[in-house]
């Protein structure tokens, strides 16, 4: 009977009980019991499309299940029990039902075997994370959730602009790999793109998710962008394109991210440079490389929640996220210290903790295809996330200048979900082989060469001398209270702007034209209705699917102009 249950739909039948139960343990504790029964499920399913449906004359494929699927499933159900857990002192059902919602849509997505339901959960994440913004209910997160849910839903229109193009070209709608080189192919790529925050799409990541709650941001940094690393890696392994996408995100965050002084930005843009080779390694396409992808995903859901939670929990107690108004925190929060050393390390790929044997197969993926360059790029980019998040964020949070503020530990449930996070984070680095039993294809790899651990070990060593010497010289950018301007500035500043120079005379334009043309356009209305109409070449081609097709490209539209006035 379980195996017969869409594992989404343990989240999406437990998210309106939630209202019915009161307030407090109970309801907390159906959060951490779902994902842990979800987990259970996922693990005991057998390959295959276990759940098909049909839906207006189309076959859906609900549960895909093989080695892919699986193990982003299991990581999306321990990020959920482990954002579950660090939320349990929270008593807003928005909040909880969201976490929910948004964890279901995300398994959902990850079994989905056809391209209808994956744009259906696709959705499905956009709508219900967007109230871990709205959550924090004050206007700055309205404007800014608003601004994230245009992006997302954005996403989606292209993504069903996508599918029923290819519909229209090849009759299929399964979720298979794809090649660039059609119109349909490439509105599905861009899609997937900006939820991964390609270079130029990213800028919603580092707006919105500091903006979310304290225990949103945790749950948000878990699902959206790994979703879309999964759909890349299902649609479009091996295309080259993403190699040199993926070591461009890699680079840029870096510098953004040494100048931010609100930790949780810097976080932010961490998670689009660790997102970058992820990418790298689906553009590869090798079996060792998606192996790669797919472990480190998986490790990056654990550490990038830890460091989140553990920057989360100073906000929580000071009220604060910045840099510049930390410091000296390690006196009354040692345990919070501790952990977010614990994510610091791993994510700096240090030797024993998860980063290292996961980004090492990206690494030696990289090398063994001879992409030398990219391979150099990567190393760079390994040094750089040391800086801003291996040293910056437990440096500056809990060392650095004494602030003097001197607040009480994490409450327990945020202390147990990090400890929680960082037993994960180890024991994946002392001892990786159940993880790479999980992967896509079998794994005859050792992370622990004297070659790999003594590389790893002077790239983490020179990138210390390198700030320990800027520290002292000076020369490393002081954290001061400003803003940092991103490439949204063109779209979300300059682009109204000249939207607004040009609306009017554009506008008076389409009046003298409705005056004087009305019975012209009238006309030229009615020979297009009778032409592509119910009656015309275009209806007895594909009648439905251009309605919806030409109704999806105006939305976006409409979302575009939306989002840059």
């Amino acid at each position: 009977m379980l195996e017969t249950l869409p594992t989404a739909f343990l989240y999406l039948l437990a998210a309106p009980l939630l209202a019915l139960l009161p307030r407090g343990a109970l309801r907390a504790a159906l959060l951490l019991v779902v994902p842990v029964l979800a987990a259970l499920q996922v693990w005991s399913l057998p390959l295959g499309n276990l759940v098909q449906v049909e839906f207006f004359g189309l076959t859906l494929d609900l549960m895909r299940v093989d080695k892919l699927s699986r193990i982003f499933a299991l990581i999306f159900c321990i990020a959920a029990f482990l954002g579950n857990l660090y939320a349990w002192h929270v008593k807003d059902v928005v909040q909880q039902a969201a976490a929910l919602l948004y964890a279901g849509a995300a398994i959902g997505a990850v079994f989905a075997g056809d391209l209808v339901t994956l744009f259906f959960y696709w959705e499905g994440t956009a709508i219900s994370s967007v109230f871990l913004i709205w959550a924090r209910r004050t206007e700055g997160a309205f404007h800014t959730g608003m601004r994230y849910l245009i992006v997302q839903i954005g996403s989606g229109v292209i993504l069903l602009a996508g599918v029923i193009v290819m519909y229209a070209e090849t009759g299929s709608i399964a979720f298979e790999r794809m090649e660039l080189g059609s119109l349909a192919t490439w509105l599905i790529f861009i899609a997937f793109g900006m939820k991964c925050a390609f270079p130029l799409l990213h800028n919603w990541l580092q707006d919105a998710y500091p903006a979310a709650t304290v225990t949103g941001t945790v749950i948000l940094s878990a699902f959206t962008t790994k979703l879309a690393v999964y759909s890349l890696a299902r649609g479009f392994a091996g295309t080259e394109i993403l190699i040199y996408i993926g070591a461009i995100m890699t680079l840029f965050p870096i510098f953004y991210a040494v100048i931010e002084n609100d930790l949780r930005r810097v976080l932010a843009y961490s998670l689009n440079n660790q997102l970058g080779f992820m990418v790298v390694g689906i553009g590869i396409g090798t079996e060792l490389a998606l192996n790669g992808t797919a472990a480190h995903a998986f490790a990056h859901i654990l550490y990038k929640a830890l460091l989140f939670m553990s920057v989360g929990a100073v906000l929580f107690r000071t009220g604060t996220a910045k840099g510049s108004e930390l410091g000296g925190l390690y006196k009354t929060m040692p345990l919070t210290m501790i952990f977010c050393v614990i994510g610091a390390a791993s994510i700096s790929a240090f030797p024993l903790f998860s980063g290292f044997v996961t980004k090492s197969l990206i690494l030696s993926a990289a090398a063994k295809e001879h992409y030398y360059i990219i391979w150099g790029i990567l190393l760079f980019a390994s040094a750089g996330v040391f800086h801003h998040s291996g040293i910056k964020i437990p440096y500056f949070a809990f060392f650095a200048h004494d602030s003097g503020k001197r607040p009480k530990e994490a409450p327990w449930n945020m202390l147990l979900a990090m400890g929680l996070a960082s037993f994960l984070c180890i024991a994946v680095g002392v001892y990786p082989a159940p993880l790479y039993a999980l992967l896509p294809f079998e794994v005859d790899y050792d992370s622990y060469t004297t070659t790999h651990v003594i590389t790893q070990l002077q790239l983490l060593f020179f990138s210390a001398l390198a700030f320990t010497v800027l520290m002292r010289t000076g020369i490393y950018p002081p954290e001061l209270k400003s803003v940092n301007l991103d490439t949204d500035w063109t779209y979300r500043r300059l682009l109204p702007r000249l939207i607004g120079w040009i609306a009017g005379p554009v506008g008076a334009m389409f009046w003298g034209l409705d005056n004087a043309k009305g019975a012209w356009l009238q006309g030229l209305i009615v020979r297009l209705y009778h032409a592509y109409g119910p009656q015309g070449r275009t209806s007895q081609f594909w009648p439905t699917g251009a309605m919806v097709l030409w109704i999806a490209v105006l939305l976006g539209v409409a979302l575009m102009v939306s989002y840059v006035s």
